[in-house]
């Protein structure tokens, strides 16, 4: 095998084993059962299985949405460096969870009727925009209207008030 094959396999293998764990998705629930460890070993050609591997995702702040106020991003403190420049931003895309959606059932939900509606033909949710999927992840571009002291003010976002941010990337 040549050099280059083993050192890529060695650090898929690593960062395999560095991501492993339990993805506690901002307090939902979870199944139980242990991963395999097979996960955890490289196939004959350097891959890890990746359908069996978890991830461990942490908020980074919190949306503040509440009526008749300016939507803010807030950002814990431990974050607020990551801030650095994002006033020159016109826009954000903020990743977030829908918490509110977190449960085993929603995420076993792979097809939908868009928007509700039993009208519209059954679509698999990776071509919808339907909060119930195996990840519960949202994503919204918004305008930047200010940033002072770890909080993004926004024009606007589809999420509740309490929504744990995920990420955020300029946009």
């Amino acid at each position: 095998m040549p050099m280059g094959d083993s050192r890529r396999g060695f650090l898929a293998a690593s960062a395999a084993l560095a991501a492993a764990g339990a993805l506690h998705a901002l307090g939902g629930e979870q199944d139980k059962e242990e991963p395999k460890q097979d996960a955890d070993r490289p196939k004959e050609n350097g891959e890890m299985d990746l359908s069996k591997a978890e991830y461990t995702v942490r908020p980074i702040g919190v949306i503040r949405n509440r009526k008749g106020e300016p939507v803010r991003l807030e950002i814990f403190k431990k974050y607020t460096p990551g801030l650095l420049r994002m006033e020159h931003c016109k826009k954000v895309v903020v990743i977030w969870w829908f918490h509110k959606n977190d449960t085993p059932k929603k995420r076993g939900v792979l097809k939908v009727h868009p928007r509700g509606n039993s009208k519209n033909p059954l679509t698999g949710v990776f071509a919808t925009h339907s909060p119930c999927r195996p990840n519960l992840i949202a994503i919204t571009t918004c305008k930047v209207l200010s940033v002072e002291d770890g909080t993004i003010t926004i024009e606007g976002i589809d999420a509740f008030d309490g929504t744990p941010i995920i990420d955020l990337k300029s946009g």
